[in-house]
């Protein structure tokens, strides 16, 4: 497994990227937009910059890091010689069964399709494919060259031989793999993700603002984040799509979004990338936003 795909070049699809291109793999980054791919080179440099005034890696190795790194806008006759596809397309069932469909077509038979969805279904986007023994999760997190945590996710027609690469290949990207079964939110966001939103219940009923729930959890639970914060930094529209994952497949109240997240989300405001949440991103001070709703 040399040549590694990848599919989205956003937060996750950049960050990605950067590990495997660090890592000795050749790596072709895709997406819709040019303006997109710039953006996302952009940023690797930026973060490459920061290993190499911190002296974890030369000049010399960010240029032969870069060097790896081709991009391109044209998803046909680009899927050849891939690997390894790793999709990092938006956490969108319609948008990653349009993908799976057309890379499955276009990919060698070899060719494993890996997505790093954080809750969506392995089994259900293998089921897109002629090839679900070759569909898997890889789930990275955020920020993806910092953090050394894959979640992998076999689907229900994942074979051995699919999963024993993904686990060979994310140890090579000094990552360290660790399995789940396919159900709704993996292990990490059937856990988080309800964290997260009994905060914005707590807030919501007005037991604490938001400075109090993110401090109490820091200094009580050792949090290096709040989980205000944590939303924030996720994407609200995130924390919102996997909720409703959960809630769906499970059919549990417990998991049913807060109807202050719906609200946020149905307003525009998804955290840092829009940047306004349950914090104001567009002051120095990330002044709260969002005020306790006394019931």
């Amino acid at each position: 497994m040399k040549n590694i795909t990848i599919i989205g070049s956003g937060t996750m699809g950049n960050g990605i990227a950067h590990c495997f291109a660090q890592n000795q793999f050749n790596v072709l980054l895709i997406d819709l937009f040019e303006d997109q791919l710039k953006k996302a080179i952009t940023t690797i440099n930026k973060n490459l910059d920061r290993q190499v005034a911190k002296e974890f890696i030369s000049n010399q190795q960010k240029k032969e890091i870069l060097d790896r790194i081709q991009t391109t806008t044209v998803l046909e006759e680009s899927l050849k010689e891939a690997d390894l596809i790793i999709e990092a397309a938006s956490e969108n069932i319609s948008i990653k069964e349009d993908l799976f469909k057309k890379i499955d077509a276009l990919a060698p038979a070899h060719c494993i399709l890996a997505s790093n969805t954080s809750s969506i279904s392995i089994t259900k986007l293998g089921s897109f494919t002629k090839r679900p023994e070759k569909v898997i999760g890889m789930h990275f997190m955020n920020p993806v060259p910092m953090m050394r945590l894959i979640e992998v996710i076999q689907g229900f027609k994942t074979d051995d031989d699919t999963l024993n690469q993904i686990l060979s290949v994310s140890k090579k990207l000094d990552k360290t793999p660790l399995l789940s079964q396919d159900y709704p939110g993996f292990v990490a966001n059937r856990i988080l993700l309800p964290m997260i939103n009994e905060a914005i219940e707590t807030l919501f009923q007005g037991v604490a603002g938001v400075q109090e729930i993110d401090q109490i959890m820091k200094l009580g639970m050792g949090h290096p984040m709040g989980p205000l914060q944590l939303a924030d930094f996720i994407g609200l529209d995130v924390c919102l799509s996997v909720l409703n994952v959960l809630h769906d497949g499970f059919g549990n109240p417990k998991y049913a979004p807060c109807p202050l997240l719906v609200n946020m989300v149905q307003g525009g405001n998804f955290g840092v990338k829009s940047r306004v949440g349950f914090y104001d991103y567009r002051i120095d001070m990330k002044k709260p936003a969002v005020a306790s709703q006394f019931l």
